[in-house]
């Protein structure tokens, strides 16, 4: 692909792959049968972009890491090897016991601390060609929403939304955030991981709006260091589920996250969504990472900026993108006719050097 990482740049990508399925084990016996075409696409994705990190949100977590290690496999087999693996046990569908989406019941997936059918539903997966210091990560996913400075949390009628024993118990991070160090030419990296609640599907409250709002701030205030020294050159990346003008949520936030002078907006860009603009949209479409549909028939999101790779302003980016090729290259075979097998998301990629 145009831009590909060369021996003294480091190639940092983040992927909303479609690799979460309806029920626990599912993900592991879909990559060992090795006949489901996403997946088959999303690995050809993967290995064309050849990312030496790479952050796979939407990865269906298992303790044993099964699932993580049978993707490697495939993935090795494609031309990508990554050695060095790393996973969580995420929020998505952790038990609360509680009725924490306000519909008047419990046990649902709306009730777990972040939304999930069952626990490890959409986990965050890295994958790394270089050694990940995983005795020096820390994991911020335990925070509770109320703890973080700032936070503004739902209220109805003056109340707690939906209650004061949910907001009590209530964790930020509907999946994890992670600060991940890694082991990469010329020294350490820090990953500062995001898989932040879509600011939709609730009601006047604006319960994922203000919950996804203050994910996207917390890494702001980790630099800031209200959380201990941050780690050394940092690079956050993930899917923010927000768009800096189109779509919903609090703009304000990955405005912000954006325009910080610690961090710095490669920008990456392509063909594709260029071409694929929606009517009417504000921001520049050749940013987008998601085709979703309904941009101008409001009966979907349409297509949005949502995942991002912000490394830190002492970086020097020397190449960055989207791989979202136009219908006439060569490249489109890979995402099929509908420019969908890989799923709606883009892998979002950005070339590093110190």
């Amino acid at each position: 692909m145009a831009g590909t990482a060369t021996a003294d740049t480091l190639r940092v990508a983040t992927f909303a792959a479609p690799f979460s399925r309806a029920g626990p084990g599912l993900l592991l016996r879909d990559l060992v049968q090795d006949k489901d075409p996403q997946i088959t696409a999303a690995v050809a994705v993967i290995a064309h972009a050849a990312p030496d990190i790479l952050l796979l949100t939407e990865f269906d977590y298992d303790a044993a890491g099964a699932a993580a290690g049978a993707l490697a496999k495939l993935l090795a087999r494609a031309g990508a090897d990554y050695p060095y693996r790393f996973a969580l046990p995420p929020n998505a569908g952790l038990a609360t016991r509680l009725d924490m989406d306000g519909d008047g019941r419990t046990g649902g997936a709306g009730d777990a601390q972040g939304y999930g059918r069952f626990f490890g539903d959409g986990g965050m997966l890295i994958l790394s060609r270089w050694p990940i210091e995983t005795d020096r990560v820390r994991d911020f996913s335990t925070l509770a929403w109320r703890d973080l400075p700032g936070a503004v949390l739902p209220q109805v009628d003056g109340a707690p939304f939906p209650s004061a024993a949910a907001q009590q118990v209530q964790r930020l991070a509907p999946v994890g955030l992670w600060a991940v160090p890694v082991t990469a030419p010329g020294g350490s990296l820090t990953l500062l991981t995001l898989d932040a609640t879509p600011p939709v599907f609730d009601g006047p409250e604006d319960r994922n709006g203000l919950r996804n709002r203050d994910e996207v701030r917390f890494w702001l205030l980790y630099l800031d260091g209200a959380f201990g020294p941050p780690g050394p050159a940092p690079v956050v990346l993930g899917n923010a589920n927000l768009d800096p003008i189109d779509g919903a949520g609090r703009h304000e936030a990955i405005t912000a996250l954006l325009a910080d002078p610690r961090l710095q907006d490669p920008a990456p860009a392509s063909a594709g969504a260029a071409l694929a603009a929606d009517p009417g949209q504000q921001g520049n479409p050749a940013l987008d990472t998601v085709d979703w549909p309904g941009g101008a028939t409001g009966d979907g999101p349409g297509n949005l900026r949502v995942s991002y790779v912000l490394p830190a302003a002492n970086w020097r980016v020397t190449g960055a993108g989207v791989f979202w090729p136009a219908p006439d290259s060569p490249e489109a075979a890979l995402l099929g006719r509908d420019g969908l097998a890989a799923g709606p998301h883009r892998l979002v990629w950005v070339d590093l050097r110190r």
